[in-house]
Protein backbone atom coordinates (compact mmCIF):
# COMPACT_ATOMS: atom_id res chain seq x y z
CA UNK A 1 0.00 0.00 0.00
CA UNK A 2 0.87 3.78 -0.92
CA UNK A 3 -0.28 6.76 0.20
CA UNK A 4 0.23 9.63 -1.57
CA UNK A 5 -0.66 13.48 -0.26
CA UNK A 6 -0.24 15.59 -3.71
CA UNK A 7 0.88 18.87 -2.16
CA UNK A 8 1.53 18.22 1.14
CA UNK A 9 5.24 19.19 1.15
CA UNK A 10 6.20 22.00 -0.93
CA UNK A 11 3.87 23.23 -3.38
CA UNK A 12 6.10 24.45 -6.25
CA UNK A 13 7.49 22.36 -9.30
CA UNK A 14 10.76 20.18 -8.47
CA UNK A 15 10.51 20.68 -4.67
CA UNK A 16 8.17 17.77 -3.25
CA UNK A 17 10.73 15.51 -1.98
CA UNK A 18 14.04 13.48 -3.88
CA UNK A 19 11.46 12.29 -6.61
CA UNK A 20 9.86 14.75 -9.10
CA UNK A 21 6.04 14.76 -10.11
CA UNK A 22 4.33 13.55 -12.56
CA UNK A 23 1.78 16.03 -14.19
CA UNK A 24 -1.16 14.45 -16.22
CA UNK A 25 -1.69 17.89 -18.00
CA UNK A 26 -5.36 18.01 -19.78
CA UNK A 27 -5.46 19.95 -22.86
CA UNK A 28 -8.06 21.33 -25.32
CA UNK A 29 -9.60 18.92 -27.54
CA UNK A 30 -10.24 21.81 -30.06
CA UNK A 31 -11.14 25.06 -28.89
CA UNK A 32 -8.05 26.50 -27.64
CA UNK A 33 -10.16 28.19 -24.88
CA UNK A 34 -10.81 25.47 -23.28
CA UNK A 35 -6.99 25.39 -21.69
CA UNK A 36 -6.73 26.36 -18.52
CA UNK A 37 -4.68 29.09 -16.90
CA UNK A 38 -3.29 25.77 -14.34
CA UNK A 39 -2.57 24.14 -16.81
CA UNK A 40 -0.90 26.73 -18.78
CA UNK A 41 0.85 27.33 -15.58
CA UNK A 42 2.24 23.59 -15.44
CA UNK A 43 3.44 23.61 -18.90
CA UNK A 44 5.60 26.72 -17.86
CA UNK A 45 6.97 25.49 -14.77
CA UNK A 46 7.98 21.74 -15.39
CA UNK A 47 11.16 20.57 -16.58
CA UNK A 48 10.15 18.82 -19.61
CA UNK A 49 7.12 18.00 -21.51
CA UNK A 50 6.16 14.92 -23.19
CA UNK A 51 3.73 13.94 -26.07
CA UNK A 52 2.38 12.16 -28.01
CA UNK A 53 2.71 14.40 -30.99
CA UNK A 54 5.58 17.25 -30.47
CA UNK A 55 4.25 18.81 -33.64
CA UNK A 56 0.95 19.07 -32.73
CA UNK A 57 1.90 19.55 -28.74
CA UNK A 58 4.26 22.46 -30.49
CA UNK A 59 1.41 24.27 -32.10
CA UNK A 60 -0.25 24.64 -28.67
CA UNK A 61 3.06 25.54 -26.93
CA UNK A 62 3.47 28.59 -29.58
CA UNK A 63 0.01 29.89 -29.33
CA UNK A 64 0.92 30.18 -25.11
CA UNK A 65 3.94 31.30 -25.52
CA UNK A 66 5.32 28.18 -23.57
CA UNK A 67 8.79 27.06 -24.27
CA UNK A 68 9.67 24.28 -21.40
CA UNK A 69 11.50 21.44 -23.81
CA UNK A 70 9.25 18.88 -25.35
CA UNK A 71 10.07 15.00 -26.05
CA UNK A 72 8.13 12.63 -28.22
CA UNK A 73 6.28 10.06 -26.09
CA UNK A 74 3.87 7.54 -27.74
CA UNK A 75 2.56 3.85 -28.53
CA UNK A 76 5.72 3.25 -30.84
CA UNK A 77 8.78 4.42 -28.51
CA UNK A 78 6.99 4.06 -24.94
CA UNK A 79 9.86 0.87 -24.81
CA UNK A 80 12.43 3.81 -24.80
CA UNK A 81 10.92 6.82 -24.00
CA UNK A 82 8.99 5.79 -20.73
CA UNK A 83 12.25 4.23 -19.02
CA UNK A 84 13.90 7.56 -19.76
CA UNK A 85 11.47 9.35 -18.57
CA UNK A 86 11.05 7.71 -15.04
CA UNK A 87 14.52 7.87 -14.51
CA UNK A 88 14.22 11.55 -14.82
CA UNK A 89 11.44 11.35 -12.32
CA UNK A 90 13.32 9.63 -9.76
CA UNK A 91 16.50 12.16 -10.10
CA UNK A 92 14.02 15.02 -9.24
CA UNK A 93 13.06 16.12 -12.93
CA UNK A 94 9.04 16.98 -12.87
CA UNK A 95 7.66 16.13 -16.35
CA UNK A 96 4.02 16.92 -17.73
CA UNK A 97 2.46 14.27 -19.81
CA UNK A 98 0.07 15.60 -22.67
CA UNK A 99 -2.20 13.64 -25.32
CA UNK A 100 -2.54 15.16 -28.56
CA UNK A 101 -6.36 16.65 -27.50
CA UNK A 102 -7.87 16.15 -24.23
CA UNK A 103 -6.86 14.14 -20.69
CA UNK A 104 -3.85 11.86 -20.96
CA UNK A 105 -3.89 8.43 -20.72
CA UNK A 106 -7.31 7.74 -21.64
CA UNK A 107 -6.90 4.72 -24.00
CA UNK A 108 -3.24 6.01 -24.88
CA UNK A 109 0.45 4.73 -24.12
CA UNK A 110 0.19 7.10 -21.02
CA UNK A 111 -1.68 5.04 -18.41
CA UNK A 112 1.53 2.76 -19.01
CA UNK A 113 3.97 5.95 -18.01
CA UNK A 114 1.60 6.78 -14.71
CA UNK A 115 1.52 2.61 -13.60
CA UNK A 116 5.01 2.46 -14.01
CA UNK A 117 5.37 5.83 -11.68
CA UNK A 118 2.89 4.87 -9.53
CA UNK A 119 4.79 1.42 -8.74
CA UNK A 120 8.22 4.08 -8.22
CA UNK A 121 6.35 6.00 -5.63
CA UNK A 122 6.47 8.70 -7.82
CA UNK A 123 3.87 11.65 -7.14
CA UNK A 124 1.65 11.80 -9.91
CA UNK A 125 -0.90 14.58 -10.30
CA UNK A 126 -4.41 15.42 -12.38
CA UNK A 127 -4.65 18.89 -13.97
CA UNK A 128 -7.99 18.52 -15.24
CA UNK A 129 -9.54 19.88 -18.65
CA UNK A 130 -11.59 19.05 -21.40
CA UNK A 131 -12.37 15.17 -22.21
CA UNK A 132 -14.03 13.97 -25.25
CA UNK A 133 -15.82 11.23 -24.33
CA UNK A 134 -17.67 12.83 -21.09
CA UNK A 135 -18.30 16.12 -23.11
CA UNK A 136 -20.46 13.71 -25.90
CA UNK A 137 -22.30 12.42 -23.02
CA UNK A 138 -23.50 15.23 -20.57
CA UNK A 139 -24.81 16.78 -23.96
CA UNK A 140 -26.26 13.07 -25.46
CA UNK A 141 -29.38 13.59 -23.19
CA UNK A 142 -28.89 9.76 -22.15
CA UNK A 143 -28.90 8.87 -18.55
CA UNK A 144 -25.30 10.10 -17.16
CA UNK A 145 -25.90 8.23 -13.25
CA UNK A 146 -23.92 5.06 -14.05
CA UNK A 147 -22.07 5.13 -17.77
CA UNK A 148 -19.19 2.87 -19.14
CA UNK A 149 -16.27 4.09 -21.27
CA UNK A 150 -14.91 1.15 -23.80
CA UNK A 151 -12.57 2.68 -25.48
CA UNK A 152 -12.50 2.31 -29.63
CA UNK A 153 -14.58 -0.77 -30.99
CA UNK A 154 -12.18 -3.66 -32.45
CA UNK A 155 -11.91 -3.01 -36.33
CA UNK A 156 -12.03 -7.06 -37.06
CA UNK A 157 -15.72 -8.26 -37.48
CA UNK A 158 -15.08 -11.01 -35.73
CA UNK A 159 -13.69 -9.04 -32.33
CA UNK A 160 -15.99 -6.43 -33.08
CA UNK A 161 -19.13 -9.29 -32.57
CA UNK A 162 -17.64 -11.01 -29.56
CA UNK A 163 -16.95 -7.07 -27.79
CA UNK A 164 -20.61 -6.17 -28.54
CA UNK A 165 -21.61 -8.92 -26.67
CA UNK A 166 -19.86 -8.77 -24.02
CA UNK A 167 -21.44 -5.43 -23.35
CA UNK A 168 -24.91 -6.36 -24.19
CA UNK A 169 -26.17 -6.56 -21.06
CA UNK A 170 -24.52 -3.92 -19.49
CA UNK A 171 -27.37 -1.47 -18.25
CA UNK A 172 -24.63 1.64 -17.85
CA UNK A 173 -24.74 4.52 -20.86
CA UNK A 174 -22.16 3.23 -23.06
CA UNK A 175 -19.50 5.56 -24.49
CA UNK A 176 -16.58 4.86 -27.35
CA UNK A 177 -14.59 6.71 -30.09
CA UNK A 178 -15.05 5.86 -33.37
CA UNK A 179 -13.46 6.77 -36.67
CA UNK A 180 -15.50 8.54 -40.00
CA UNK A 181 -14.36 5.49 -42.22
CA UNK A 182 -15.79 3.01 -39.49
CA UNK A 183 -18.58 4.77 -38.11
CA UNK A 184 -21.81 3.27 -40.24
CA UNK A 185 -19.81 -0.40 -39.93
CA UNK A 186 -20.22 -0.37 -36.51
CA UNK A 187 -23.59 1.60 -35.85
CA UNK A 188 -24.98 -1.60 -37.91
CA UNK A 189 -23.15 -4.01 -36.19
CA UNK A 190 -24.66 -2.33 -33.10
CA UNK A 191 -28.45 -2.24 -34.68
CA UNK A 192 -27.96 -6.16 -35.43
CA UNK A 193 -26.32 -7.16 -32.17
CA UNK A 194 -27.88 -5.01 -29.22
CA UNK A 195 -30.85 -4.07 -31.04
CA UNK A 196 -32.66 -0.57 -31.97
CA UNK A 197 -31.91 1.43 -28.61
CA UNK A 198 -31.06 5.23 -28.35
CA UNK A 199 -27.90 6.84 -29.37
CA UNK A 200 -26.19 10.12 -29.96
CA UNK A 201 -23.37 10.42 -32.29
CA UNK A 202 -21.57 13.60 -31.88
CA UNK A 203 -18.53 14.66 -33.70
CA UNK A 204 -15.85 17.46 -33.73
CA UNK A 205 -17.00 18.72 -29.98
CA UNK A 206 -15.92 21.89 -28.97
CA UNK A 207 -14.99 22.85 -33.16
CA UNK A 208 -16.32 24.86 -35.30
CA UNK A 209 -18.36 22.06 -36.90
CA UNK A 210 -19.07 20.52 -33.66
CA UNK A 211 -22.43 18.48 -34.13
CA UNK A 212 -24.74 15.50 -32.44
CA UNK A 213 -26.98 13.57 -34.17
CA UNK A 214 -29.72 11.78 -31.91
CA UNK A 215 -32.47 9.04 -32.81
CA UNK A 216 -32.24 5.21 -32.51
CA UNK A 217 -29.51 3.49 -34.26
CA UNK A 218 -31.67 2.75 -37.20
CA UNK A 219 -32.21 6.41 -37.87
CA UNK A 220 -28.83 7.94 -37.15
CA UNK A 221 -27.27 4.58 -39.51
CA UNK A 222 -29.37 5.56 -42.21
CA UNK A 223 -28.46 9.47 -41.43
CA UNK A 224 -24.75 8.58 -41.73
CA UNK A 225 -25.46 6.61 -45.06
CA UNK A 226 -27.31 9.26 -46.60
CA UNK A 227 -24.34 11.63 -45.34
CA UNK A 228 -21.13 11.29 -45.15
CA UNK A 229 -19.10 10.57 -41.56
CA UNK A 230 -16.53 13.39 -41.24
CA UNK A 231 -14.67 14.49 -38.37
CA UNK A 232 -13.71 12.14 -34.94
CA UNK A 233 -17.04 11.02 -33.38
CA UNK A 234 -18.33 10.04 -29.59
CA UNK A 235 -20.88 7.57 -29.47
CA UNK A 236 -22.71 7.71 -26.53
CA UNK A 237 -25.36 4.47 -26.67
CA UNK A 238 -28.43 3.34 -24.36
CA UNK A 239 -27.57 0.75 -22.37
CA UNK A 240 -29.21 -2.33 -21.47
CA UNK A 241 -32.72 -1.81 -19.46
CA UNK A 242 -32.49 -3.28 -16.40
CA UNK A 243 -34.58 -6.23 -16.82
CA UNK A 244 -32.30 -7.47 -19.97
CA UNK A 245 -29.33 -6.60 -17.75
CA UNK A 246 -30.36 -8.85 -15.15
CA UNK A 247 -31.44 -11.69 -17.42
CA UNK A 248 -28.25 -11.52 -19.51
CA UNK A 249 -26.38 -11.96 -15.99
CA UNK A 250 -28.75 -14.99 -14.88
CA UNK A 251 -27.67 -16.82 -18.02
CA UNK A 252 -24.14 -15.96 -18.22
CA UNK A 253 -21.68 -18.33 -18.02
CA UNK A 254 -20.42 -16.97 -14.62
CA UNK A 255 -23.75 -17.01 -13.25
CA UNK A 256 -22.77 -19.93 -10.65
CA UNK A 257 -19.70 -18.19 -9.77
CA UNK A 258 -19.31 -15.93 -6.97
CA UNK A 259 -16.96 -13.13 -7.52
CA UNK A 260 -13.47 -14.66 -6.35
CA UNK A 261 -13.82 -17.64 -8.83
CA UNK A 262 -14.69 -15.33 -11.32
CA UNK A 263 -11.73 -13.30 -10.93
CA UNK A 264 -10.06 -16.79 -11.03
CA UNK A 265 -10.80 -17.92 -13.92
CA UNK A 266 -9.53 -15.19 -16.17
CA UNK A 267 -6.20 -15.17 -13.71
CA UNK A 268 -5.59 -18.62 -15.83
CA UNK A 269 -5.18 -16.28 -19.26
CA UNK A 270 -4.22 -12.98 -18.13
CA UNK A 271 -2.88 -10.90 -15.30
CA UNK A 272 -5.29 -10.28 -11.74
CA UNK A 273 -5.51 -6.38 -13.41
CA UNK A 274 -6.96 -7.40 -16.33
CA UNK A 275 -8.79 -10.07 -14.56
CA UNK A 276 -10.74 -8.09 -12.05
CA UNK A 277 -11.45 -5.86 -14.94
CA UNK A 278 -13.16 -8.13 -17.40
CA UNK A 279 -14.81 -9.37 -14.37
CA UNK A 280 -16.28 -5.74 -13.62
CA UNK A 281 -17.24 -5.42 -17.06
CA UNK A 282 -19.06 -9.16 -17.52
CA UNK A 283 -21.21 -8.10 -14.19
CA UNK A 284 -21.52 -4.52 -15.02
CA UNK A 285 -19.72 -3.52 -11.63
CA UNK A 286 -16.73 -1.19 -10.99
CA UNK A 287 -13.71 -2.63 -11.01
CA UNK A 288 -12.60 -0.84 -7.63
CA UNK A 289 -16.18 -3.03 -6.26
CA UNK A 290 -14.59 -6.29 -7.75
CA UNK A 291 -10.98 -5.64 -6.00
CA UNK A 292 -12.13 -4.66 -2.71
CA UNK A 293 -14.16 -7.89 -2.55
CA UNK A 294 -11.75 -10.29 -3.77
CA UNK A 295 -9.43 -8.50 -1.76
CA UNK A 296 -11.19 -8.89 1.49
Amino acid sequence: MRRQRSYSVDASIGMNGEAGTLYLVGTPIGNLEDMTMRAIRILKEVDLIAAEDTRQSRKLLTHFEIHTRLVSYHEHNKGASGPELIRLLSGGQSIALVSDAGLPAISDPGADLVAEAVEQGITVVPVPGANAALSALIMSGLPTDRFLFTGFPPREKKSLVKWLKELSGQAATLLMYESPHRLTKTLDAMLEHLGDRKVAVIRELTKRHEEAVRGTLSECLAWFEENAPLGEFCIVLEGAGEESAQASSEGAWWSEMDLAAHVAHYETMMDRKEAIKKTAIDRGMPKRDVYNEVNR
